[in-house]
C-alpha cells in the first residue's frame, strides 16, 4: 500500500505534465518541465539515504510513516502552485519522501518472508507501483476535466491517511530488533574492502536502469497527449490516461513474473533479459507514431522496462547485513538516482530538438548499459539474511 501510493502520487505529475505545458499562467517550458522532474529526482536520492539510515538507527515503521506523511502533504501542495518556483519547491519536498518509502519498505519486507518466497514477496510489493500509476491516470481521467491539474494535485494528499494503519498494525522485524546496535545506520561499512566493488557496480547498474525508467515514463503521457506539432501523437487526455492505464497492466505482470523467475532461475539471468529487451523496446515506441501500434506495444515496453525493478530489493537485502540493509538500500538506489535525476531533463530536451524516437533512444541505451554492469555484480539467489 505504501509503494502503491508513492507512485500514485509521483505520477500524477508525469499524468498533468501536457496541462502544466499548456497553462499559461506558468508558462512551463519542456526543458523546464523536464528539469523539474530532475529536481525531484536529486531529492528522492537525498531523502532516500537519509530515510534509509533512520530506518536502521529508529526502526523500519517510524521511517515508513514519516515519509508517507511528507511525499502525500507537498503532492497536495503542488496544487496551490502560483509560479514554477512554488511547484519547484513543494515537488523537491515530495522528492524527499517519495525516496524515502522504498528502501524503507524494502528492509521491511525482506526481513518479514523466508528466502525461498523472498523475491516473490519483494515483486508482489513492486508491482503495486503499476497500481499506483493506474490509479494516478484514473484520477486523471476523473478529476481533470471537472477541476483541472490543481484538482488531480489535491487527491494526493489520501496517502497521508494510510499512516495511522501502519502506526496501529505494522511491527518491527524480529531480525532489526537483534540486531547489533552499535553498527546500525554505518555508511562506512558499505565501503569496506570485501564489498566496495559490489557497491559501486550495484548503484552503477541502478542508475542506468533508474535514467531509463524515469526517461520514459516522465515523458509517456506528454508524448501521447501533445500534439503532432510539437512531436506527440495527440491524443486527448481521457484517451492518453487509458493508453497509460493500459500500459500498467504490462507493468504489473512485469513485476510479478519476474520475482517467479527470479526465484526460480537466479537474479541476474533474468534482470539481464529484461533491461537488455527494454534498450531494444524503448526506441522503437518512440519511433511508432500511430496510436493502434503504441496501445498494443505500450504494454510490452512497461513489463521488460520495469518488471526489473523487482529484483533490485532481493539483491540489496542479500548482500548486506540487518544492521545496514536499510541503509544499503538507500545508498545504492539513491546514489544511482542522483546520476538519473539528469533523465527528465536530458529526455525532454532531445524530445523538444530532436523528437521522441531520439529521447527514447537514450533511454534505452541506459538500460543496455544496465546490463553491462551485472559483469561484476554476484549471484544472491535465496541467500539466507544476517
Amino acid at each position: 500500500m505504501g509503494w502503491m501510493l508513492d507512485s500514485f502520487d509521483v505520477m500524477l505529475y508525469a499524468m498533468v505534465g501536457a496541462a502544466l505545458i499548456n497553462d499559461p499562467t506558468l508558462h512551463l517550458s519542456f526543458q523546464t518541465n523536464g528539469l523539474l522532474g530532475s529536481a525531484t529526482q536529486l531529492a528522492a536520492a537525498v531523502g532516500g539515504i537519509v530515510f534509509a539510515v533512520i530506518a536502521d538507527r529508529l526502526g523500519r515503521k517510524r521511517a515508513l510513516m514519516g515519509a508517507i506523511l511528507m511525499y502525500s502533504i507537498f503532492t497536495a501542495a503542488c496544487g496551490f502552485s502560483q509560479t514554477v518556483t512554488q511547484l519547484a519547491i513543494f515537488r523537491v519536498c515530495l522528492g524527499l519522501g517519495m525516496g524515502g518509502e522504498w528502501a524503507t519498505g524494502a528492509a521491511l519486507v525482506s526481513e518479514s518472508f523466508p528466502a525461498r518466497h523472498r523475491g516473490k514477496a519483494l515483486a508482489f510489493v513492486q508491482s503495486s507501483w503499476a497500481i499506483g500509476y493506474g490509479f494516478a491516470a484514473l484520477v486523471n481521467l476523473i478529476v481533470m476535466p471537472i477541476w483541472g491539474w490543481r484538482g488531480v494535485f489535491f487527491v494526493g494528499v489520501l496517502p497521508a491517511l494510510f499512516t495511522m494503519w501502519i502506526r496501529r498494525n505494522v511491527e518491527e522485524p524480529q531480525i532489526w530488533l537483534d540486531a547489533p546496535k552499535a553498527d546500525r545506520g554505518r555508511i562506512s561499512l558499505l565501503f569496506t574492502p570485501r564489498i566496495i566493488k559490489v557497491t559501486v557496480f550495484v548503484t552503477l547498474m541502478n542508475a542506468c536502469t533508474l535514467f531509463g525508467w524515469w526517461g520514459l515514463n516522465s515523458w509517456v503521457p506528454s508524448y501521447l497527449a501533445l500534439s503532432p506539432e510539437r512531436g506527440g501523437i495527440g491524443l486527448s487526455s481521457a484517451v492518453m490516461s487509458m493508453f497509460v492505464i493500459l500500459m500498467q497492466t504490462g507493468m504489473w505482470l512485469g513485476y510479478v513474473s519476474f520475482g517467479y523467475i527470479a526465484d526460480a532461475i537466479g537474479r541476474k539471468k533474468t534482470y539481464v533479459t529484461f533491461v537488455l529487451a527494454a534498450s531494444v523496446l524503448l526506441p522503437l515506441y518512440g519511433f511508432l507514431k500511430t496510436p493502434a501500434f503504441l496501445l498494443v506495444l505500450g504494454p510490452l515496453v512497461a513489463f521488460f522496462g520495469t518488471g526489473y525493478y523487482s529484483g533490485f530489493g532481493a539483491v540489496i537485502v542479500e548482500l548486506y547485513p540487518t544492521s545496514v540493509r536499510a541503509t544499503a538500500a538507500g545508498v545504492c538506489y539513491n546514489t544511482g538516482r542522483i546520476a538519473s535525476a539528469a533523465a527528465p531533463f536530458v529526455v525532454g530536451s532531445l524530445a523538444a530538438s530532436r523528437g521522441f524516437f531520439s529521447a527514447f533512444a537514450v533511454a534505452g541505451f541506459a538500460f543496455f548499459l544496465a546490463a553491462i554492469m551485472w559483469i561484476w555484480i554476484p549471484e544472491t539467489r535465496n541467500a539466507e539474511l544476517t
